[in-house]
């Protein structure tokens, strides 16, 4: 099957390549607040964007390249909000009483990830436009070794995660902030997540291997940039960090973006 999801992209290779950028980091730390504000520096850009996450949610199901065509920018999260993804949230990782083990959240984590990269981001990457995704592969590595049962070696063979590392970020950026400042916003959240994750002892082993040299190499050494950003400020100073982020970053990559005016 990985041969069949290679050949696919295959279909791509030739034409103008977007930009790929993932946010991610430990539950509280600000991953969404990130992401958001990108979405919303884009509007302010005029650029036209469309969220894969509300459409998922509306239609329980991810859209073809024709309902986001004429977009610039992709706003898209894993896992995703519909099929797989919806089962991961809604069962896998929900804090239940049932227990799945690291292998099989690692799996479906893998599974949903392959149908959403060959189905929305590696054709969305191919028609140029700019991807901001809330987690990504860089999620498995850090948080699927934690449940047992599965190594780091095991959950980078599984195909979902090898076509994903085969086609890395751009940019993968880290929301840092201490664990107490992300379980006291994890704590005034309206709508909960009751994920299995959120607890002060499995966040600090998380928080751990996000920040770990070896954890960055593995996006580095396959060409993706890695940064931290810090997010233990206002909501207000942390959009603005975000943003001049993206900025410095795209006067590199993708300087059009910058200069675009509808």
């Amino acid at each position: 099957m990985f041969r069949q999801s290679a050949a696919c992209y295959n279909r791509y290779m030739g034409k103008p390549r977007g930009t790929f950028i993932i946010v991610d980091g430990i539950d509280g730390s600000g991953k969404g607040t990130v992401v958001d504000a990108y979405a919303a520096w884009a509007q302010e850009k005029s650029l036209r964007v469309f969220d894969v996450r509300a459409f998922a949610k509306e239609h329980q199901r991810l859209p073809e390249p024709a309902e986001w065509k004429g977009s610039d920018v992709l706003v898209s999260a894993e896992p995703t909000h519909c099929g797989i993804g919806r089962v991961i949230r809604e069962e896998i990782i929900k804090d239940n009483g049932r227990h799945y083990t690291g292998r099989t959240a690692a799996e479906a984590f893998a599974l949903d990830r392959l149908v959403l990269h060959v189905q929305v981001i590696l054709p969305a990457l191919a028609a140029g436009l700019l991807v901001l995704q809330e987690r990504g592969v860089s999620s498995s590595i850090a948080y699927q070794p934690l449940q047992k049962l599965i190594t780091l070696a095991q959950l980078l063979k599984l195909e979902g995660n090898r076509f994903a590392l085969q086609h890395r970020p751009d940019l993968l950026l880290v929301p840092v902030c201490p664990i107490p400042v992300a379980l006291q916003r994890l704590s005034k959240r309206i709508k909960k997540d009751h994920a299995i994750f959120e607890k002060r002892a499995f966040l600090k082993k998380l928080d751990t291997r996000y920040r770990s040299p070896w954890f960055a190499k593995i996006f580095r050494h396959r060409g993706s940039v890695v940064g931290f950003l810090d997010t233990n400020d206002t909501l207000a100073e942390t959009q603005k960090e975000a943003v001049g982020y993206i900025n410095d970053f795209l006067k590199q990559k993708s300087p059009a973006l910058l200069l675009h005016t509808r």
